[in-house]
């Protein structure tokens, strides 16, 4: 494949998922900068390995090479022992941008379901990564269960008891009644 096809290949199989990408690489790395970083790498694989993609979902093609690019950033960067904490400023800006485009009515209920928002996010990034990333693949992202079978690399069976038992915890942790 010369250099203009790849090219050509990455914008219509890569491109689209961008957005994809980034958020599942800031879920599994828990930061706004670090999740761009993986992002990068995991286009720079995507570039290189573009002439390998069979025509498939190019969805989950790319969400895998994402998730594999995050956790090898995970495992080059962060001690297993580290705890991350959120980009809350990063967060919160984005959550002000949000509210100024939505405007809602009621600022009470703005500030009610700001602080719902906070306390989700925490939930799911208190996860263990295992367990956050097949919630926010299933949940944030909308993929199916045999897409993230494929992007995790395991059964569908460990993805479905994944999911529960993550949503069992955000429940938890949240206090919500079930």
């Amino acid at each position: 494949m010369d250099r203009g096809d790849s090219r050509t290949r990455f914008a219509n199989v890569v491109i689209p998922h961008l957005d994809d990408a980034y958020s599942l690489a800031r879920w599994v790395t828990g930061n706004r900068a670090d999740a761009e970083d993986v992002v990068q790498e995991a286009c720079l694989r995507a570039l290189r390995g573009i002439g390998g993609f069979s025509g498939g979902n190019g969805r989950a093609w790319v969400l895998t090479i994402v998730r594999n690019a995050a956790y090898d950033w995970l495992r080059k960067n962060r001690s297993p022992a580290v705890v991350h904490m959120d980009d809350l400023e990063a967060v919160e800006r984005m959550r002000i941008a949000d509210d100024a485009t939505s405007g809602p009515d009621n600022p009470e209920a703005a500030l009610i379901a700001r602080a719902d928002e906070a306390k989700l996010d925490a939930a799911i990034l208190s996860l263990p990564t295992v367990f956050r990333e097949t919630l926010v693949l299933r949940d944030v992202q909308g993929l199916d269960y045999r897409e993230i079978a494929t992007i995790t690399d395991v059964p569908i069976g460990t993805v479905m008891s994944r999911l529960a038992r993550a949503r069992r915890k955000v429940i938890e942790m949240l206090g919500v009644d079930k």
